[in-house]
């Protein structure tokens, strides 16, 4: 019986601080009198139906020996980058705990109880409906380019799945990947796309789809990547929105310059080399063209188009942050020891 009151003390505890976060957040962010309320009632409740037990809940405490307290101390996987993000991940903390909450109160026959705390958790679906809808419109998320920006290629990876791929590179320390294939029927890329939205999610690795605007929004991916002749900047972030990031390729200091009149957050500049990996590629554009955009071009950029680690120290030389190889990282036998590595060589050339 103590393990389930420990699992009981355990949620009563992540509920009552979730609802906290959530009260301060209607409360002076929001400065909403009766949302603050309503949560801070939820909050009492969740305390107080409980106290008759309290010392069941507190004998089978036992924090210091929680085998899962490393999660939270270790892994990445909760950063909160908007308040939106952060009212999200606490109102499901909320409910997740109270459902645990409530299954467990069943086991130790208190159902009556349980249906209090099912009472609490339906409360709070209603609660995330009006916080959401007073929330301000959110600006988009900045994108920071630095490092390896990694990019998939079904076609030159030996035989391996993107899954597979992808694993690798995020294993390696990859931040920042972007979804190309140009051959894959649509099923099996959002199939794909499905799996790597969650492996990026997990890891806190910022997720672009390149081209396909819809498949980007299907799969809630971070951005969409798109070239010159694809669909009008304009008209993709009225579909997206002002959440997504929007990356655009260019290959002349005019087309920076164009860029920048438009709603984009970084630019592919390139191709620095000549490139086999893209059929419809133009001629290369030297390191001239990088070094224009360096001392001229005040959005991110990632330098792209036939890099490699031998020519590598050539881009870094011109004062480059961030660049992309594909085929460099996906034919590699060991991919994550690739990507560890020339991630290392990116960032020690920007110091």
């Amino acid at each position: 019986m103590d393990k389930f009151y420990r699992i009981i003390d355990a949620n009563i505890n992540r509920a009552s601080e979730g609802v906290r976060v959530l009260e301060d957040l209607a409360r002076f962010y929001l400065e909403d009198k009766d949302l603050s309320k309503k949560l801070k009632e939820i909050r009492h409740g969740i305390r107080k139906e409980v106290m008759v037990f309290l010392p069941s809940l507190l004998n089978a405490r036992d924090s210091l020996g929680d085998v899962g307290a490393w999660v939270s101390k270790e892994l990445e996987i909760d950063n909160k980058a908007s308040i939106r993000e952060l009212a999200v991940a606490n109102f499901k903390r909320l409910q997740e705990a109270l459902r645990t909450v409530e299954e467990n109160l069943k086991v130790i026959d208190k159902y009556r109880l349980s249906k209090i705390y099912e009472n609490f958790r339906f409360d709070t679906y209603e609660l995330e409906k009006i916080f959401f809808k007073k929330i301000p419109p959110q600006k988009r998320r900045r994108i920071t380019l630095k490092g390896l920006y990694c990019i998939t290629a079904h076609e030159f990876s030996k035989g391996r799945s993107n899954i597979e791929v992808v694993e690798k590179m995020i294993k390696g320390g990859a931040k920042i990947l972007q979804y190309r294939e140009k051959d894959k029927n649509f099923i099996d890329m959002y199939e794909e796309c499905v799996k790597i939205r969650k492996l990026t999610q997990e890891a806190g690795v910022t997720f672009i789809v390149n081209d396909h605007v819809d498949l980007a929004m299907m799969v809630n991916a971070d951005g969409v990547h798109l070239g010159q002749d694809d669909y009008p900047i304009e008209k993709v972030r009225e579909l997206v929105g002002e959440d997504m990031i929007i990356g655009l390729s260019t290959h002349s200091p005019k087309q920076a310059q164009d860029a920048l009149k438009k709603d984009v957050d970084y630019i592919g500049v390139g191709p620095i080399y000549r490139t086999y990996t893209k059929k419809d590629v133009c001629d290369p554009v030297g390191l001239e063209y990088l070094e224009y955009v360096i001392g001229n071009i005040n959005i991110p950029y990632v330098a792209i188009g036939g890099i490699k680690e031998h020519n590598l120290h050539e881009v870094l030389s011109k004062g480059a942050k961030c660049v992309s190889m594909v085929t460099e990282i996906t034919e590699a036998e060991d991919i994550e020891g690739i990507v560890r590595r020339v991630n290392k060589k990116i960032l020690e050339g920007e110091m």
